[in-house]
C-alpha cells in the first residue's frame, strides 16, 4: 500500500488555491465535481502517484442534502483533515485489516466528471471514519489523476501527531499506512511540503 492523496478541506476553494500558489508557487489544476455532494476540488501532484486535494464547497451545485464531506461545512478554515492510501484489492484489504482489529467501513463506489467531461469511478472506505488512519482507494481500472501531469510540489514528510502514538499504531499497521508518529497535546496531521516559492506546512 502507498499513499494516495493528502485532503486538504476549504470553506473556500478558491482563496485556498490562491494561497497555496503564493506560498508554493504553482496553480493547483482543476480536478472535477462531486454531484450530489455539493463540492469540487483542485490537485496538486506530490511525486509518484500521490496528490494534494485540495476540496471545498462547489457554489455551482446545490445545497446537498446532507453535510458536505470532510467537515467542509464546519470549517472556518482549511484544514488537513484526512489522507488516503492506495490499495490492489479493496475488499481484501478490508479484510485484512478487520483480521488485525481495525474496520475501515464497508467499501462504497464513488464518481466526478473530470474537466474533459470523462467519468472518472472509483471504491474507497468510508472517509468520515479517516482521520489520523487514512481510508482505503481502489482506483481500479481507472485513470489515476496524477497521469493528468498535474503541477508538482514535494512532499518532505507526513506525520501524524497523537497524545498517545501506542493507541493510533495498531489501526495505522491494520490498513499498511506508513506515516511518523509523533506525541502531541492534541491529535492531527501535519504535511510539510515544498515547492517553487517555498515550504508549507499543513496542518
Amino acid at each position: 500500500m502507498e499513499l494516495d492523496h493528502l485532503v486538504y478541506a476549504t470553506p473556500d476553494l478558491d482563496a485556498t488555491v490562491a494561497e497555496l500558489e503564493r506560498r508554493l508557487g504553482v496553480r493547483a489544476a482543476v480536478g472535477g465535481r462531486h454531484p450530489g455532494l455539493g463540492t469540487r476540488n483542485r490537485l496538486i501532484g506530490l511525486g509518484g502517484r500521490s496528490y494534494l486535494e485540495v476540496i471545498g464547497p462547489d457554489p455551482e451545485q446545490e445545497e446537498p442534502a446532507g453535510p458536505r464531506p470532510f467537515l467542509i461545512d464546519a470549517l472556518d478554515r482549511a484544514a488537513l483533515v484526512t489522507w488516503a492510501v492506495a490499495v490492489a484489492d479493496l475488499d481484501a484489504a478490508v479484510a485484512r485489516a478487520r483480521a488485525q482489529g481495525y474496520d475501515p467501513g464497508e467499501p462504497r463506489d464513488m464518481s466526478r466528471r473530470t474537466p474533459s467531461g470523462d467519468l472518472l469511478a472509483w471504491r474507497l472506505t468510508p472517509p468520515e471514519r479517516a482521520g489520523l488512519v487514512p481510508f482505503l482507494i481502489d482506483w481500479g481500472a481507472a485513470r489515476h489523476p496524477t497521469e493528468d501531469d498535474l503541477p508538482r510540489v514535494k512532499l518532505v514528510s507526513l506525520t501524524v501527531a497523537h497524545p498517545d502514538p501506542g493507541a493510533v499504531r495498531p489501526a495505522l499497521a491494520a490498513v499498511g499506512a506508513t506515516a511518523v508518529l509523533t506525541k502531541e497535546p492534541a491529535p492531527r496531521l501535519v504535511a510539510e511540503l515544498t515547492g517553487r516559492a517555498g515550504r508549507v506546512t499543513l496542518t
